[in-house]
């Protein structure tokens, strides 16, 4: 366990070094994602007197087609649609994992609004400043998230993304849920980081400090993209969701 205000780079780069490996024997990238937000919430802490985890929420995200989504998630994508026509093409920024101090945010099933945001356009994400913001801050263009150019992709997947970065959660209009979250569980900061993969589809880890996050340590993250990318990559084009591993062991035991 690391303190989280006094991390070095020599800690992250131990950290990556585990999380590179996190995926062995895992067989979705559901699973080796739930791993990832595990790995966060028990090596973190809030300081080294009182041991408590430096994180409220841990959220892994990754933008998914429509029209591969698993039934539950198309149907909770459409709710948020209101008039916009779907398309099997149109990405959904999906919940693929979760961890936090209250047990319902334990399981990405029990997510009322994440389990899978619907961005048919830019205008639509615009209505998510978190959203938007997170985009902007990692240095990309929002059409570059919802179209990705398959000629750019090779160059954007190499590209080292910046990180997100609230230094002051309280009170920040691009932070929601500020009476039901941010200021009963005293999140005082919020991170994010992310990258591109082969697909064109992006992840994002988004992380809700009870602690101060400074600039500083905020861009050590950046080093840990490439670890997270290097779990999650055998899964790409194979099994996302666990459902889907579950159907490919069935299909060759059965």
């Amino acid at each position: 366990m690391i303190e989280l205000s006094k991390i070095k780079m020599s800690s992250m780069i131990e950290l990556g070094f585990v999380i590179r490996q996190i995926g062995n024997g895992a067989k979705s990238m559901e699973e080796v994602a739930q791993r990832i937000v595990s790995c966060l919430n028990d090596y973190l802490i809030s300081g080294s007197d009182v041991p408590d985890k430096a994180f409220a929420l841990i959220r892994f995200f990754k933008t998914h087609p429509f029209g591969t989504l698993e039934p539950e998630l198309r149907e909770s994508a459409k709710a948020f649609l209101k008039g916009y026509l779907e398309s099997p093409e149109m990405k959904c920024l999906t919940l693929l994992a979760t961890v936090g101090e209250n047990p319902v945010w334990n399981s990405r099933k029990n997510s009322e609004g994440h389990k899978a945001i619907p961005l048919p356009n830019e205008e639509v994400v615009v209505q998510f400043p978190m959203i938007s913001q997170l985009v902007n801050q990692f240095g990309l263009k929002v059409s570059q998230v919802l179209k990705p150019n398959p000629d750019l992709i090779l160059e954007l997947e190499k590209k080292t993304y910046n990180v997100f970065h609230v230094s002051d959660a309280l009170g920040c209009p691009i932070i929601p849920a500020q009476k039901n979250f941010v200021e009963p569980y005293g999140i005082k900061s919020v991170l994010g980081f992310g990258s591109m993969l082969p697909s064109g589809d992006i992840f994002a880890i988004i992380m809700f400090a009870k602690v101060k996050v400074t600039h500083e340590i905020a861009e050590q993250f950046k080093t840990l993209a490439l670890s997270v990318k290097m779990a999650i990559l055998p899964f790409v084009e194979g099994a996302i969701f666990e459902k889907q591993a579950q159907k490919t062991f069935d299909k060759q035991t059965g």
